[in-house]
């Protein structure tokens, strides 16, 4: 059990581990990362201020803190001055070239930005303006220009010219021109326009005019009432891609072995033109050691092979500007051989050039010739040494440099070692460097000298100056290059000599120090910095401003702290002279500094250990000469995040269950996040596991499982972390096939659904499975319910392998989803689990159209169109509804539509069977869907009464309904016979013999009816074994029997008797009456 070292606060919180309080720091992240020191190399990154690694922090002191007052302007200032110039560091306006802030990705919000620039008094006295729109807009400011085309400005003949100047100020600047340095009046040229609230020039060749006539340099001035900004010197050139001249080449005859050189020789193009070799049927020249192409364009051959003959080899130039490719004409090679060409000669001999009979010959140099030669590069290019060899073997190439290695995070080679190129120059690479050139017959080397010379690059750049009346400042231009650069001030867009003279102002070389500033020093400045290889123009305009004080962050803010942690409270503010900062606490007390306290010169104010009682309302108050203004920051403090029972270091035996515990305190008020690390990486809790907020049990322990086991507790604001090493130990006793022994079963359901990483078409779907039961999960099928179209209703989503516990799932737009997830094993599926919580995406127009739309008639004047309606998933949004459409085909008629929410549409008055075109289209509040498909569909036809009418007359079919009829009747006259047969029941003669299960009569009395069909008369009721019981009939048995004598049971059986003669009579009367009747006859046969 070890309890890691690692705890932090995060968010707005400090943290334990703050650094030294002798260390000023100007702004610190926000969000989960803990309170550190960060500088003005911050990263701006998704609302994150992340820090410079290396930051020492800025020095004690108050080298750059400056007196607000005008009237407080003495001898400390002047001391203060004097020792700025004495140790000539940045003065105020300058910049050191170290701190920069740079932004990545997204602005950060103005008022921290303001207050990271605040933060660096010691670079120098100047005022920074705030990011705020409101401030930037209130506030009066010279001309800056914000955009412009580059120096060396190439343009397409072929295009309108663009000379672009953008440039801010309030108020806004205007523009004017220069051309090769004298005045360019737009308005007399009606091709030449300018762009509105901008400095862009167009040049407009669509009504004819030369763009050659337009070339040279142009200069952009931005003015306003507060000075003048000016852009760099462009060249505006046209780019040019002239024809090859026609040439006539004789072949090229060249003995086998001998060097060759085919010259390129391309017509000067602006850019130079992209040179490569194609043979004239547009194959391109394969290239090796042997043949390849130099820097200048050409090809070298080290030494000339009989198949180089087979080709022909011409050289192509490809423009820029223009795409396109001109070719030279091509050269053609005879090459003298002492024997005829052999493949196996050169394809199978070791020697290839013995083989041709070629003489073997020591190294030369075709590029560069001689010995030595020279190179200049400028400094920030790329230096490009290039050596090519002929010789028999081809000589092989290597690069060094005298006196040192080559570096080798700069230097490649290229073109088969040919060619070294180092990038980036610097001036450490100069010296000398030289290429050896070696084969089996001997080596030669080739020395090249290199200088690096260096246009003016920026040591200082100028920045704007924005100062209180009163101030002192400076603006500093140093640049280096080689040869120096010299450097020349102007103001306002005129040579600083020939401006009106200035008491407060000061030129001392690459300086110039303003004392005393008033209102009249506003103006832009320019510093031209030049030498042979080129020049850099800076402007920086030197600005003088009073403001009142101004709050910069949101008001009212609430930090959150843990408790004996350090902290600190920004208060970010804006003013000219700037303002002096004052704490209070709870709107009372002296002001805070000193002690548990103390106030940076940025106005921050650090509380160096936090306890309960600093728990309040803090309030800083911002004042100058002009006025005050004031902000307050809540103070909340919170218990910290501890793990009171941390996980043990365990040994188990495989199979066995382990359990970690880590049981944590913290904050009530913070909500807690409890994750575990295995082997310092995120834990993937399998079916094997369980994760719970105060363990971590393990079932089943396999060797995999061992390692170490890292436990988090966190919260918004701080963390802590315990760790356990859990060692499994091989149990020889334990089948490997355990499982297998036991029974399996269904998987558990997954609970515990989650929803994160909203997206506007993407969810990521996260659950805990359920126990597998001894049999491996499979599969995991994610379902979703929607409540709009089928509320209630599952369908499957999707379906990931059982080794995942999380997904992402796609989405369709405006569909109100709710998912559950079933596990499945080789036994079966789990139950579904509990619903997620919901999760609606955001509408769009359809993205598909209705299918199986069809037309058909189902009257003579009428079509019904017809479509299987959208689902919940390809609705896209509210309203789904369906624009029908329909015209007669191969007319020009126009379309008829109508909006139908349903799933079809009648169309009345139609023509009898004629083709339509039909088109129905999606749409939703949101949009309409994409253009449909044109179906054909047809109008009714007239046919369906003519066929009614034709059968009705079929003398066939009138036969078959009079004998339809005629079977009627009969069976009709047999039903009555049958009801009417009822009249006298023989009655079976009373036997001893009891009767059988298969005669289910009454034993006294019992009789038979003669009824064929045995079925149940009206009132009867049938047993449970079969039999007919009367219970009640409108014939009463005695008026059967004779003299009426006879008797019921008290149940009303009846117990009359009959005599065996009577009955038999009886019997055989009927049979005789029944024999000689026609209608019985028929009764017979039915």
């Amino acid at each position: 059990m070890r309890r890691l070292a690692a705890r932090g606060a995060a968010g707005d919180a400090g943290e334990a581990a703050a650094p030294a309080a002798d260390r000023t720091d100007c702004a610190r992240g926000r969000g989960r990362s803990p309170w550190r020191l960060i500088d003005l190399r911050a990263i701006w990154d998704t609302g994150v201020v992340l820090p410079a690694a290396d930051w020492k922090g800025p020095s004690s002191g108050v080298a750059g803190r400056r007196l607000n007052k005008a009237e407080a302007l003495s001898s400390v200032r002047k001391a203060q001055f004097e020792r700025l110039e004495a140790a000539r560091p940045r003065g105020p306006g300058s910049r050191e070239r170290g701190p920069v802030l740079r932004m990545a990705g997204q602005q950060p919000p103005p008022w921290v930005l303001a207050a990271l620039l605040l933060c660096l008094p010691s670079l120098g006295g100047a005022i920074e303006i705030p990011m705020d729109p409101s401030i930037q807009n209130e506030l009066s400011q010279p001309p800056t220009i914000t955009k412009q085309s580059v120096k060396d400005h190439i343009v397409d003949p072929r295009d309108n010219i663009l000379i672009e100047c953008e440039a801010k100020g309030n108020p806004a600047p205007s523009f004017h021109w220069t051309r090769n340095s004298r005045f360019f009046n737009i308005a007399k040229d009606p091709r030449v326009s300018m762009r509105r609230r901008s400095g862009t020039l167009v040049i407009d060749f669509r009504s004819g005019g030369r763009p050659e006539e337009y070339e040279g340099e142009y200069q952009c001035f931005a003015r306003n009432k507060f000075g003048t900004a000016l852009s760099n010197r462009i060249r505006l050139q046209v780019s040019k891609s002239p024809l090859w001249p026609k040439e006539n080449l004789d072949p090229v005859v060249v003995q086998e072995g001998a060097p060759l050189t085919l010259q390129c020789n391309p017509p000067p193009g602006l850019p130079s033109p992209v040179i490569f070799w194609m043979s004239s049927s547009m194959e391109p020249i394969t290239q090796d050691k042997r043949v390849s192409q130099g820097h200048n364009g050409d090809l070298y051959f080290s030494n000339v092979m009989l198949p180089d003959m087979q080709t022909d080899y011409s050289c192509n130039a490809r423009f820029h500007f223009t795409h396109t490719i001109q070719q030279k004409d091509a050269f053609t090679l005879k090459v003298l051989t002492n024997h005829p060409y052999n493949d196996s000669s050169l394809r199978n001999h070791p020697d290839m050039y013995s083989a041709r009979g070629v003489a073997e010959r020591t190294p030369s140099f075709m590029y560069p010739q001689g010995t030595a030669s020279s190179q200049m590069v400028l400094r920030g290019m790329d230096l490009l040494l290039e050596c090519i060899a002929s010789g028999v073997p081809t000589p092989d190439i290597a690069w060094y440099k005298k006196g040192g290695d080559l570096p080798s995070d700069k230097a490649k080679f290229e073109n088969f070692n040919k060619a070294l190129r180092i990038t980036n120059v610097s001036e450490e690479d100069s010296g000398e460097y030289f290429c050896l050139a070696s084969n089996k017959m001997g080596s030669i080397r080739h020395t090249i000298s290199v200088r690096v010379k260096a246009a003016p690059y920026w040591l200082d750049e100028p920045k704007n100056l924005i100062l209180a009346p009163g101030e002192d400042g400076r603006l500093v231009c140093r640049a280096s290059g080689n040869p120096k650069p010299t450097v020349q001030w102007m103001v306002n867009g005129e040579p600083l000599q020939s401006a009106p003279p200035n008491p407060n102002r000061e030129v001392a070389g690459d300086t110039i120090i303003f004392r005393d500033t008033q209102i009249s020093s506003r103006a832009v400045y320019q510093c031209n910095t030049s030498n042979e290889h080129g020049y850099l123009l800076a402007n920086a305009f030197v600005s003088v401003l009073d403001v009142p004080p101004r709050m910069l962050s949101p008001r009212n803010q609430l930090i959150r702290v843990i408790l004996y942690n350090r902290t600190r409270l920004d208060c970010p503010f804006f003013g000219s002279p700037i303002p002096t900062l004052r704490w209070f606490k709870n709107g009372q007390g002296s002001n805070l500094d000193g002690g548990n306290y103390h106030v940076y010169e940025n106005g921050s104010l650090e509380i160096k250990m936090t306890r309960k009682e600093d728990q309040g309302i803090y309030t800083c108050v911002a004042t100058n000469i002009l006025g005050k203004a004031e902000n307050q920051v809540h103070l909340e403090v919170k218990d910290p995040t501890r793990i009171y029972r941390m996980p043990e270091d365990q040994v188990a035996k495989r199979g066995t269950t382990v359990q970690l515990e880590c049981r944590v305190k913290h904050d009530p008020s913070l909500k807690l996040t409890v994750s575990w690390l295995k082997d310092d990486e995120p834990l993937y809790v399998s079916n094997r596991m369980k994760k719970e907020d105060e363990s971590l049990t393990i079932f089943g322990v396999a060797e995999r499982d061992q390692g170490s086991y890292t436990c988090i507790a966190s919260t918004e604001l701080d963390q802590d972390l315990a760790k356990a090493y859990l060692t499994v130990l091989a149990d020889q006793a334990t089948p490997t096939n355990r499982l297998a022994a036991l029974p399996k079963g269904r998987p558990d359901r997954p609970r515990d659904l989650e929803l994160t990483d909203l997206a506007e078409r993407s969810v990521r779907l996260t659950w805990i499975p359920g126990d597998d039961n001894n049999s491996p999960i499979t599969d995991y099928v994610v379902q979703f319910e929607e409540d709009q179209f089928q509320p209630g209703v599952w369908h499957d989503h999707s379906k990931f392998p059982g080794s995942v516990n999380s997904a992402v799932l796609h989405l369709s737009p405006y569909v109100n989803y709710q998912f559950r997830v079933i596990a499945v094993n080789e036994v079966g599926s789990s139950h579904p689990s509990l619903p997620s919580e919901r999760y609606r995406t955001s509408g769009a127009p359809p993205e598909s159209n209705p299918a199986d739309v069809k037309g058909e008639g189902t009257r003579k004047n009428n079509m019904e169109i017809t479509w299987t309606p959208m689902n919940a998933t390809s609705a896209f949004g509210p309203n789904l509804r369906y624009i029908v459409k329909w015209r007669r085909r191969e007319t020009r008629e126009a379309w008829s539509n109508v909006t139908v929410w349903g799933s079809r549409h009648v169309v009345g008055q139609t023509p009898v069977y004629v083709p339509y075109e039909i088109r129905v289209q999606a749409e939703n509040d949101f949009g309409k869907g994409p253009e449909p498909d044109t179906v054909i569909g047809y109008s009714g036809e007239d046919s369906y009464t003519n066929n009614q009418a034709d059968i009705a007359t079929q003398g066939w079919f009138i036969g078959l309904m009079c004998a339809v009829a005629l079977l009627v009747l009969i069976l009709l006259i047999v039903c009555f016979i049958k009801r009417s047969r009822g009249g006298k029941y023989p009655v079976r003669e009373k036997k001893d013999v009891p009767l059988g299960p298969e005669d289910p009569k009454e034993e006294d009395g019992s009789f038979d009816y003669s009824d064929e069909d045995n079925k149940p008369l009206q009132g009867s009721q049938t047993s449970l074994d079969g039999t007919i019981k009367q219970q009640e009939s409108d014939d009463s048995l005695v008026d059967y029997g004779e003299g009426g004598e006879g008797q019921f049971n008290e149940d009303g059986s009846f117990i009359g008797q009959y005599t065996v003669k009577k009955d038999k009579e009886e019997t055989e009367g009927n049979e005789s009456s029944e024999a000689t009747s026609p209608v019985n006859a028929i009764y017979s046969l039915a």
